[in-house]
């Protein structure tokens, strides 16, 4: 399995309904389209932009020299590479979450963009910053063992990771963990608590205990490791019981919130708070796009047999915008393609799938209640008919699929 499936198979399995945020210009100022969120997983990805973080910061300000910086760009130039729209979306995302109290769990980069919201700091790079000073030095990016490198963390007792690997853990509080980062937690933000450490000191895992109970629709987390991926060479067996907790406990958390964003719904009151508004610019950006899209819509429900249209009154250039939206905004580079090919199967518009499924299995259970007053005579022919109308479709199909014989000229 794909490793961005991993993800998805855990939270579909767990019972929600996945639905992904591209990464494409301009999302960020159209969250809203993406309502009502009721959890938010964020996973991994490139260095988030250290003046996001850095600001105000003087001991991480100057942390790195540029020279150290060079050498960090060419040791990983995939995660070196910032990428400011994944930055924007993903902190408009997790400050969305924190002002709602909506379930968040963050994993690798996720976990960093969770402690950089709340008011936290970044390691730029763990080796050159934490490492000098630390005779405990960990590795925590091994390129030649990449999926089977592991080290240890001591995880602490009274946390929701000790809980999920209780019967794990080595020596009372030692656990293996995978690792894919060379970035890291520096200043834990003021609302977490440490889960787990590495042995060089780095913060492997954190949590907000007032904003934890998934009973409640409560979780607010952060993994710098990947469980999902921690998987026994060769197979897709975990290497721990407690490795997909996070996962279950997550989805738990986002049903009970759905529930109870549902229960004051009927009762008429807001669970959470009203989404932000849109400034003025925007605003007027996005009823421009609408009427353009609106415009568009009318010109094609007009048009006649002929292919002749008859638009209603409108200005010159009414459609510009909604056509510049199509152009600029969702044509997908092939960066972009990759990754959400990566990150695998996604539902699309959760509401009308789920209606559709609803409606199958209604089908299926009146076929089902219909046959059951059939006699066995009656259902032996319905069957005896149904397999020859199979046969004659295989025929016909195979008949078309054929390719033509060539036609031979005297």
């Amino acid at each position: 399995m794909d490793a961005g499936e991993y993800h998805l198979d855990l939270v579909v399995g767990y019972g929600a309904v996945p639905v992904i945020v591209p990464r494409v210009a301009g999302v960020h100022a159209m969250l809203d389209s993406f309502e009502p969120i009721h959890g938010v997983l964020l996973c991994e990805g490139e260095d988030i932009d250290p003046s996001l973080y850095n600001d105000g910061d003087d001991e991480a300000s100057d942390a790195l020299s540029p020279q150290q910086l060079e050498a960090v760009r060419r040791l990983h130039p995939s995660d070196a590479a910032v990428d400011h729209e994944k930055d924007s979306i993903e902190l408009l995302l997790a400050s969305r979450c924190l002002e709602r109290n909506v379930p968040f769990l963050g994993i690798c980069r996720g976990s960093q963009v969770l402690n950089v919201a709340c008011g936290g700091s970044l390691y730029q790079d763990v080796e050159q910053e934490l490492h000098p000073q630390n005779d405990a030095a960990v590795c925590h990016m091994d390129y030649r063992n990449y999926d089977g490198h592991r080290h240890p963390v001591r995880v602490l007792p009274g946390t929701p990771l000790h809980d999920w690997f209780a019967e794990s853990l080595l020596d009372g509080d030692q656990l293996m963990v995978n690792s894919y980062h060379h970035q890291g937690v520096r200043r834990l933000a003021e609302r977490f608590v440490p889960m787990a450490h590495a042995p060089d000191g780095l913060v492997e895992g954190f949590y907000d205990p007032d904003a934890y109970n998934p009973g409640e629709g409560k979780f607010l987390m952060g993994l710098q490791f990947h469980p999902e991926r921690m998987r026994k060479e060769g197979s897709d067996e975990f290497d721990y019981p407690g490795c997909a907790k996070a996962y279950q406990e997550f989805v738990r958390a986002v049903v009970a919130y759905q529930a109870k964003l549902a229960a004051a719904h009927v009762h008429g009151r807001s669970a959470v708070t009203t989404s932000p508004k849109l400034n003025r610019e925007v605003e007027k950006q996005r009823k421009v796009i609408g009427w353009s899209f609106s415009l568009a819509k009318n010109m094609h429900a007009s048009s006649d047999n002929t292919g002749a249209q008859h638009p209603a009154e409108h200005r010159d250039g009414d459609l510009d915008a909604g056509a510049e939206f199509l152009e600029s905004k969702t044509a997908l580079s092939v960066q972009q393609e990759k990754r959400l090919k990566q990150m695998g199967a996604t539902v699309r518009n959760a509401s009308a799938y789920m209606n559709r499924l609803k409606v199958s299995e209604e089908r299926e259970a009146a076929a089902r209640a219909l046959m059951a007053k059939m006699s066995v005579a009656q259902l032996a022919s319905l069957a005896a008919f149904y397999r020859a109308m199979g046969n004659v479709c295989s025929e016909v199909l195979d008949a078309k699929l054929q390719p033509p014989s060539p036609t031979l000229h005297e």
